[in-house]
C-alpha cells in the first residue's frame, strides 16, 4: 500500500505539453493530506478492531472460567445437598434408634415394676396369712388359757364349797 510520504515524493517526468506543475502539486498535496488522514484512521481502526479482539478474547476468557465456575458451583450445591440429605436421614435414623431405645428402657422399667408390684403383692398375702396364723394361734392359745383359768376357777370354788359344807 503506498504511503503519504510516497505520494509527497512522488516526482513526475515532463513531457512537451505536460500539466501546470503547481496545480498538480497542490493536488498531490490535497491527495496527500486526505490520504494521510485515511490511512491514520485506517491504522487506528486496525489497532482498535486489535484492541476489540483482544478484549473479545480476554471476554471469551472470562465467559470460559464463569461457565467452569458455574459447572463447579452446581457440583459443590449437588454434594451439599446430598450430604445434607445423608445427613438427615442419619439424624432421623439415630432419633428412631433412641426412641425405640427408650421406648424399649420404659417397658423394660415398666415389667420391673409390675414385677415388683407382683412380689410385694405375693409378700403382703404371705404376710396377711402368716399374721393371720399367728393371730389365730394366739387366739387359740388365749381361749385355752382361758379355758382352763375358768376351770381352775370352778375348781377352785367346788374345792372351796366342798370344804365349806
Amino acid at each position: 500500500m503506498i504511503t503519504p510520504l510516497e505520494i509527497q515524493n512522488k516526482e513526475f517526468k515532463r513531457g512537451i505539453r505536460g500539466y501546470k506543475e503547481d496545480e498538480v502539486d497542490e493536488f498531490l498535496d490535497q491527495i496527500m493530506v486526505d490520504y494521510e488522514k485515511l490511512y491514520k484512521e485506517n491504522t487506528e481502526l486496525k489497532d482498535s478492531l486489535e484492541d476489540a479482539h483482544n478484549q473479545m478474547d480476554k471476554y471469551k476468557g472470562i465467559e470460559e472460567t464463569l461457565k467452569n465456575t458455574l459447572v463447579v458451583a452446581q457440583n459443590a450445591a449437588e454434594d451439599v445437598r446430598s450430604s445434607a440429605h445423608k445427613k438427615s436421614e442419619l439424624i432421623i435414623k439415630e432419633a428412631e434408634s433412641k426412641s425405640q431405645e427408650i421406648i424399649n428402657k420404659a417397658h423394660k422399667e415398666v415389667e420391673e415394676i409390675r414385677s415388683e408390684y407382683e412380689t410385694t403383692k405375693k409378700q403382703m398375702q404371705i404376710f396377711k396369712t402368716r399374721f393371720k396364723t399367728l393371730l389365730q394361734s394366739e387366739l387359740h392359745s388365749l381361749m385355752e388359757s382361758c379355758d382352763e383359768l375358768i376351770e381352775e376357777e370352778q375348781n377352785n370354788l367346788n374345792n372351796s364349797n366342798e370344804q365349806t359344807a
